[in-house]
């Protein structure tokens, strides 16, 4: 099998992306962030089932559902302080390994509240398997090839979010509920046998220097105000982006669109130009710079939202697109901003992004979650529309500073 460090090194000399090396390596990279995180969203597209399931509200389930993002959050900033001292190969084999477990269990969750905790012992899994990944690609691309890497790495990640609802939606039309989760259990397994025979074993890099513990590399990034904003941004992000797409299902299956679960299914195709223009995010950062960009994605999801408030289904589709590419574009933006802008201790940067990322999924599902239980659809569209909004003041502050080196994620050009 392929030797996916000895590829990337292989390919940095063809970046016009012609060569079959650089479509094997692109693939590997994209199929190993798609196994990654398939489980994350893919169970939203099964909510209404799962609610009747259970006999619970739809902020209830939507929690438990979202419930992975606090253990994304967690394992997130637990492997940036230890990311130095982590093997990456045998980290990502792991956690991929043992995601398998809780998902297996899920087919059996007795009660909501087990179902909660096998979504965070998920969470944990993939968000662990997730970090690793970035770090190794970070380490392992030159300066050249790697954003054609991050870009691949990004890409499967969104495309996850279209196959794996499409599937976890046939699945159980066809076959039930439990099955969903023993496929889902096989992609897990399936994603640690590519890791094994793909990813070479390598010493981590770009060690913490001794005299500076993580804690202390985390509060001198906080008090940089641009990434404390870049955190914040993270946040609102994922905050939207899960008010949106998880409490939609409720209305695309009631009066007046009635779709059924299958066709629930196919909704989420809505996803397909977020695989295209999210690849274009480091382009468009270094032609106009992070804060454009970043503003301009945002005001593409905001014009997403009173499409979603129509009767009409096309309105609502063409909302969701809107939404789920606004959403991505700014989300490759500032997470490139984040590893441009912390000139040291990046693997302690990307955890605490990755953490206040998937927090303000947890909180978003908790927070709408209740306005769409109390309120309606229109309060949540509301409250999705504020996250967007504060992102958008929040922008504002992402000034690189004049020590900050080139990052991975972006082009060298890159400018604020």
């Amino acid at each position: 099998m392929t030797d996916l460090s000895a590829q990337i090194k292989a390919d940095a000399m063809d970046m016009h992306g012609h060569s079959p090396g650089v479509v094997l390596r692109s693939l590997i990279i994209g199929l190993t962030a798609f196994l990654t995180v398939v489980d994350l969203f893919a169970t939203q597209a099964i909510l209404p089932s799962l609610t009747r399931h259970y006999n619970v509200t739809p902020a209830a389930m939507g929690f438990a559902v979202n419930a992975s993002t606090m253990g994304m959050a967690i394992a997130g900033l637990v492997v940036g302080f230890l990311s130095p001292h982590i093997d990456r190969r045998l980290g990502i084999l792991l956690s991929l390994a043992l995601l398998a477990i809780p998902t297996t269990l899920l087919a059996s969750a007795p009660d909501l509240t087990v179902f909660t905790i096998l979504r965070v012992l998920q969470g944990l899994c993939m968000a662990s398997a997730f970090a690793l990944t970035l770090a190794y690609l970070g380490e392992q691309c030159t300066s050249m090839d790697a954003g054609g890497a991050f870009a691949a790495y990004i890409t499967g990640n969104v495309a996850s979010n279209l196959i794996g609802r499409l599937v976890s939606a046939a699945m159980v039309d066809s076959f039930g509920l439990a099955s969903n989760f023993y496929f889902f259990a096989l992609l897990n397994l399936a994603g640690a046998v590519l890791v094994y025979f793909t990813i070479p074993h390598v010493r981590p890099m770009h060690a913490m220097p001794a005299a500076q513990s993580p804690f202390v590399a985390m509060i001198a990034h906080w008090r940089d105000p641009a990434l404390r904003s870049a955190f914040a941004i993270g946040f609102c992000i994922l905050f939207a982006f899960i008010g949106t797409f998880t409490f939609v299902n409720f209305v695309l299956v009631r009066a007046p669109l009635l779709l059924g679960r299958m066709d629930l299914g196919f909704v989420y195709f809505v996803f397909a130009p977020s695989v295209v223009t999210t690849l274009f995010a480091g382009k468009a950062v270094a032609r106009f710079g992070t804060r454009p960009a970043i503003w301009g994605a945002l005001a593409v999801a905001a014009l997403g939202l009173p499409l979603m408030l129509s009767s009409h289904l096309p309105y609502v589709l063409a909302g969701m697109v809107l939404v789920g590419v606004g959403t991505f574009f700014a989300q490759a933006s500032a997470t490139g901003f984040v590893g441009h802008a912390a000139h040291e201790n990046r693997g302690v940067a990307s955890g605490t992004y990755l953490a206040c990322y998937f927090f303000g999924g947890m909180v978003g599902s908790a927070v709408l979650g209740q306005l769409f239980d109390r309120f309606g659809w229109t309060a949540c569209v509301a409250g999705i529309g504020a996250a967007l909004v504060a992102a958008g003041v929040l922008t504002a502050e992402l000034r690189l500073p004049s020590h900050a080196g080139e990052t991975p994620m972006v082009p060298a050009k890159t400018r604020d």
